[in-house]
Order: C-alpha cells, then sequence, then structure tokens
C-alpha cells in the first residue's frame, strides 16, 4: 500500500480547498469509466455521455491518450497538478497545456507500468490535447452545474472542519476514502492501495481536496514542497431529494428519509448527512432511528464520530427502486 509519514505540524497545517479543474479531471474519470456508481452519476451519465464519447470517437490521438492516462495503477502526472487556493478552472488548465511534452509522454509511459508509449502518442501535442478535452467537459457537463456542486463541496468540507474538532484528523481521514485512506498510526497515511514507496510529508504544504464523483479521489504533488490528496465527497451529485433519490423509494419512505439512505453509499456521521443535506440534526436523528430499526443502515465507532452506512439490504433495495424507475422512463 502506499503511505505518507506525516509529522504533527504538517498535518495542522493542513486544509481544504476546492478546485474546478479536479472535478473537471474527476468527471473526465467519471466518464470515461461509464459506470455510476449511485443514480445521481447513472443520471448526469445518461445526459453527458453520448456528446463524450462522440468527442472521442472524433479524434482517437485524444482517445488513446486518455486510455493512457488513467492507467490501472497511476494516473499522468502532467493531467492532474495539484490544486492552488483560489485558482480558476482557467488557470487550472493553463498549467495542464503548458506541460512540457517530453515530460507528458515520460508520464504516460508511469502510467503505462511501463510499457512502450504507443506510435500515435510519439507526438508534442498531448498536453494541448489534454487541456482541449478538459475543456470540453468543463463547458458541457461541469461549468453549467459548477455553483450547485460548490455548495455541495463546501458542506462538505464544513461537516469535515466540524469532525476535526469532535474526533481529531484521524477520524477525518478515516472517513476521506473507507477502506483505501486510513490513519495507520505513527504519523503514516494510507493514501491508496498501491505499492509504492512511502514519502515523507515533513516541512510540506498538505491540501485535501474533495470531488463530487463518488469512486474517484487520487493523489498529486509538486516536488517535495506541495503534496494533495483528492477525495470523494459525502454529497456525490446531489443537489435536493428529487436529483438523486429513485421516485419510488421516495414514494415507499419519504423523499428525505429516502434521500439519507442514498446518501449513505458511503459512511457519514449525523453532522456530515445534516451539512449535506440541509436538514436539521433532530430530522436526520429520526431518519436514522427509523433505517437502522428497518435494518437498512448500520453504525460504527470511528474515533470520537459514529458513522452511519447502508447494509446489503439497504444497497439491494436502493438498487432495486432505481431500476423500477428506470424501467418507466
Amino acid at each position: 500500500m502506499g503511505w505518507w509519514q506525516i509529522s504533527a505540524d504538517t498535518l495542522a497545517r493542513s486544509r481544504f480547498v476546492l478546485s474546478p479543474l479536479a472535478e473537471t479531471f474527476a468527471s473526465l474519470k467519471l466518464l470515461h469509466s461509464g459506470v455510476g456508481g449511485h443514480p445521481g452519476e447513472q443520471a448526469w451519465l445518461r445526459d453527458h455521455l453520448p456528446a463524450y464519447r462522440r468527442r472521442i470517437a472524433a479524434d482517437p490521438v485524444t482517445a488513446l491518450l486518455v486510455r493512457a492516462g488513467l492507467g490501472r495503477g497511476w494516473i499522468a502526472d502532467f493531467l492532474t497538478p495539484t490544486p492552488r487556493d483560489g485558482e480558476t478552472f482557467e488557470d487550472g488548465v493553463a498549467r495542464v497545456r503548458a506541460a512540457r511534452p517530453e515530460a507528458a509522454r515520460a508520464h504516460l509511459v508511469v502510467s503505462l507500468m511501463g510499457a512502450p508509449l504507443p506510435a500515435e502518442l510519439q507526438r508534442d501535442d498531448l498536453p494541448e490535447r489534454a487541456a482541449a478535452l478538459l475543456e470540453f467537459v468543463w463547458e458541457s457537463a461541469v461549468r453549467p452545474d459548477w455553483p450547485r456542486r460548490r455548495r455541495v463541496l463546501e458542506a462538505d468540507v464544513a461537516a469535515r472542519t466540524a469532525q476535526v474538532g469532535q474526533g481529531g484528523w484521524a477520524a477525518v481521514l478515516e472517513g476521506l476514502r473507507p477502506g483505501r485512506t486510513r490513519w495507520l498510526g505513527e504519523n503514516r497515511l494510507q493514501v491508496n492501495e498501491q505499492e509504492y514507496p512511502p514519502r515523507d510529508l515533513s516541512g510540506a504544504e498538505l491540501i485535501f481536496v474533495p470531488v463530487t464523483p463518488q469512486r474517484h479521489g487520487w493523489v498529486s504533488w509538486e516536488g517535495r514542497e506541495r503534496y494533495a490528496k483528492v477525495y470523494p465527497c459525502l454529497g456525490a451529485l446531489a443537489g435536493g431529494p428529487g436529483d438523486t433519490v429513485p421516485e419510488s423509494l421516495g414514494a415507499l419512505l419519504g423523499a428525505h428519509r429516502a434521500e439519507v439512505l442514498v446518501l449513505l453509499s458511503s459512511p457519514m456521521s449525523t453532522t456530515q448527512l445534516t451539512a449535506v443535506t440541509g436538514q436539521g440534526l433532530g430530522s436526520v436523528g429520526r431518519h436514522l432511528k427509523v433505517l437502522l430499526d428497518a435494518g437498512l443502515v448500520d453504525r460504527r465507532r470511528a474515533g470520537r464520530s459514529v458513522l452511519y452506512a447502508r447494509t446489503t439490504a439497504g444497497d439491494v433495495l436502493t438498487e432495486a427502486q432505481n431500476r423500477r424507475d428506470t424501467e418507466r422512463s
């Protein structure tokens, strides 16, 4: 597994940063996979995947670039410059475009796990092609929805910041990407499941960057000075209950209770659910009690926090209602 050695001072100075470019790249990864992790993502893919596939089909070189750059074990570094505070999408994509061609090709070789770079990618315009594709995804599929996504991301940051005060950074880090991000003790943070050499972040700047697509996180760094952990946020591509909750599930449980159940595809605390949904703490607590009693969610302790997540029964019910709504549409 890949892990970082993080001093107490580095962790104490760490902070959360929002990045339109990271959100766009995560959306590109979702489009590339074509698989939504929950109803909200599935609906978004239905709206945007056809146009993305047409764009890729019309440009075979860029299609090959995406396949090579999104490797199984590593992402080509030039595609994911480390986010910066207050950076606009335009500023971020300019850094992708400014990558040196020889560096871009070297990064692709790493993402291909040492396999030779295809002859079609032995060219100097790869950074320009990558930037143009990111601009397409931003303009067509992210920017129109960015104000709402930003609110979801801000709610995630607010909830996690509150969690720092309640359970310390260990509890927050455990929940960034359950199963892949874990606080190992002795100042070690597991950042992924890959077998990469550990990195010592003593004295470095560390930021945490939420994105809405739920299966897509990564790490990046600039030299030994700045490191970023990009992680799936709590709100997914959710806005209100009608955006993510299958209609039949809302009719069965009530829209707000169904919204809580849908969001619990990833473990969340009551504080986080309150921040993401906008519902009152008392209402969220009542919904959780009903769902617990019905066996649709369970709970576990992480540090001083209690996290709730869907059970297998909750997954089956949610997916069944989503399929029923899809068949009716």
